[in-house]
């Protein structure tokens, strides 16, 4: 290559393309172009269930109307927020603890091979433990409070934070390692400049994963034994066939999920901007 093409910018050099940064009117179009799909399919659904209550294919003790869902969710709003700040707090709690937890473990599983090979069975068979049926044990031993349904809310997004972070730290290129350690850095620069930062893209995808797991955890938890929560609200509408107040805080607590894994997801954009998904001006071959 000559001495020209090597000081030429990325766009200059034979081969390569380099696209300019997208302008407000296109980062628009490409946020329609990649939500007006799901949206539709959101409509598509909200239009079935329209049909089904209105045509009464169903019997509407069994599939309450959009209408009827709607009324419950403003008439009593305040009853079901009640429940949704107790639901959100257990599972935020649940889902920090489970970070902490499991990014300090997957870190000791990584430096240690003696660790990894003690902790990683325990963790797969706690892991393939049905949840529901070891969460009434959690009752007995820890009471009706709020500290059951936060273990379960840790117990269920713990595992994928772990294999995650621990895939991140395994996954950094050997021949960086290779130079930080000839170029004289410590364990400590090592792990803060390089393992650390590669780890990210793979530990946001576990917790993308894990927040939702922690909204499941936390009302699986209710359901066991609990006087309040969304768990507690849909158990006793199942009970008493109130169908319109069951749909409204199973709407909710799908709300919930969606809210807390679209929060991650705009924490992986601020604090990931040069990975490569999220990269807004690239280069790309053209060879």
């Amino acid at each position: 290559m000559s001495q020209s093409a090597i000081k030429a910018p990325p766009a200059q050099v034979a081969g390569v393309d380099r696209r300019n940064s997208p302008s407000a009117g296109e980062r628009t179009s490409r946020l329609l172009e990649q939500s007006w799909r799901p949206a539709a399919l959101l409509l598509a659904c909200f239009a079935a269930w329209w049909v089904i209550a209105a045509a009464e294919l169903v019997e509407p003790y069994l599939v309450p109307s959009p209408g009827a869902t709607l009324d419950v969710l403003t008439g009593k709003a305040d009853y079901i927020w009640q429940h949704t700040w107790v639901t959100t707090y257990e599972t935020l709690l649940g889902f920090l603890i489970a970070v902490v937890v499991g990014v300090f473990a997957a870190v000791v599983m990584v430096y240690s091979a003696t660790v990894e090979k003690t902790l990683y069975p325990i963790l797969l068979f706690a892991q393939v433990v049905p949840k529901i049926a070891i969460a009434p044990l959690f009752v007995v031993w820890l009471g009706f409070g709020i500290a059951p349904k936060i273990l379960i809310a840790v117990l269920i997004a713990f595992f994928p934070v772990v294999i995650s972070m621990v895939t991140g730290l395994k996954a950094v290129d050997p021949e960086m390692l290779q130079l930080s350690s000839t170029m004289g850095a410590s364990p400590w620069q090592t792990f803060v400049k390089i393992r650390m930062p590669a780890s990210l893209p793979h530990l946001f995808s576990g917790l993308k994963v894990a927040v939702t797991l922690a909204v499941t955890g936390a009302v699986v938890g209710e359901f066991v034994g609990a006087n309040e929560g969304l768990g507690y609200v849909i158990l006793q509408a199942n009970g008493n066939l109130d169908t319109p107040m069951l749909f409204a805080g199973l709407l909710v607590m799908s709300l919930i999920g969606v809210v807390l894994f679209v929060l991650v997801e705009i924490a992986e954009k601020l604090l990931l901007p040069w990975h490569a998904s999220r990269r807004e001006t690239s280069v790309t071959t053209t060879y």
